[in-house]
């Protein structure tokens, strides 16, 4: 990867001097520094979306240290580390971020979602409450749902879940997590609703398959809904429906799953046939 991106550098380093004759040196340079600054955008992009985890906080380390008065290079190290599962860490940059004349209150909300995957969720709430109204995005009303959640305030929930829903254009996990919400209360009726909506958006969003099909067992209603899924989605989604059937006390019906389970999974489905033993021993 570094090779052609080297190699883009050269090139276009070359086409800036060559178009400079006749320039001053200062000039030279300022076209080397811009192509430099260029490269190591789409670098850091890179680092920042497709890039191993461990391989883009050693970069952005490296890159903030030698650089300490850029603040994109302090904000690409604080998301590598969260992305790398050390939000603690990503906090405390994100921290060191927001105290600097410069941040944004983009910057404060990447710091509140840090600190809810740290389960720092008091921390979370205290930088969200320091966010102005005015300061409308997606991001920070489903941060704001969550919170909500964590303290089981369903009315502020859905209020923010709505919010948050209607301010992007791809609301299918954000629907899918207010219908968990409404799964974990009992409203297991508004929870079916949301999932399937989420579905509707996202055709392929498993969680919300899954989620949707312990909706429905939730009530007893153990047909697999009609919606868009793969022969192995399909087996899957029936050892979920069987096994909120035996946990309903319907345990006929459930075996009779896990056997379709079975029979259905285009290969070996070692959980749904360990599932079946259990129950035929009694378990």
């Amino acid at each position: 990867m570094r090779r052609p991106i080297l190699a883009l550098l050269c090139l276009a380093g070359t086409a800036a001097l060559s178009a400079c004759q006749g320039t001053s040196d200062a000039e030279v340079d300022r076209a080397i520094k811009s192509v430099n600054v260029i490269d190591e955008s789409n670098l850091s992009d890179i680092m920042l979306t497709v890039a191993d985890p461990k391989e883009a906080v050693a970069y952005f380390t490296k890159a903030s240290a030698e650089n300490p008065d850029r603040l994109d290079l302090s904000r690409g190290l604080a998301k590598s580390l969260v992305r790398a599962g050390r939000a603690t860490e990503g906090a405390q940059i994100w921290s060191e971020i927001v105290a600097r004349p410069e941040a944004t209150m983009d910057d404060r909300v990447d710091l509140a979602e840090a600190l809810i995957r740290a389960n720092d969720w008091p921390g979370a709430e205290a930088q969200l409450n320091r966010i102005p109204p005015t300061h409308e995005t997606f991001a920070r009303y489903r941060l704001e749902a969550m919170v909500a959640d964590s303290k089981q305030d369903w009315k502020k929930a859905d209020s923010f879940y709505e919010i948050a829903a209607g301010l992007t254009n791809r609301p299918g996990p954000v629907l899918n997590n207010w219908g968990f919400s409404k799964l974990t209360r009992g409203d297991y009726a508004g929870a079916e609703r949301l999932f399937v909506e989420a579905i509707t958006y996202e055709p392929a969003l498993f969680t919300a398959k899954n989620n949707l099909v312990m909706a429905r067992g939730a009530q007893r209603n153990y047909d697999l809904p009609v919606i868009q899924m793969t022969q192995t989605e399909r087996a899957q989604l029936l050892h979920t429906m069987a096994l909120t059937a035996v946990k309903a006390g319907d345990v006929s019906v459930g075996k009779a799953l896990l056997q379709e389970a079975v029979d259905t999974h285009p290969q070996h489905f070692d959980a749904a046939v360990r599932s079946l033993r259990a129950l035929d021993g009694g378990a």
